[in-house]
């Protein structure tokens, strides 16, 4: 089996109160303002505690702000063979 390794680098214009906040498991995530947490690894994934289980928004316009924010986008795939 082959390893997949994707890397993605976003360069963002966020709000100036969202803050970075560590994780237990030492990832980091975004805290917002509204009590929220965003996590954009994969997709953007909020919650209201960012111990707690993730999901996405079914909320279009949420969705559609925060990927109006994004300036540029860099996606690298790369087989990684043992």
């Amino acid at each position: 089996m082959k390893k997949l390794n994707v890397t993605i680098k976003l360069e963002m214009s966020v709000p100036d109160d969202w803050e970075l906040v560590q994780t237990s498991e030492g990832g980091h995530v975004l805290k917002l303002p509204n009590k929220q947490f965003l996590d954009l690894a994969i997709e953007p994934l909020f919650a209201s505690n960012p111990e707690e289980t993730w999901s996405s928004t079914e909320d279009n316009d949420v969705l559609n702000d925060i990927l109006d924010m994004v300036e540029s986008e860099e996606v690298a795939y790369e087989f990684v063979t043992h």
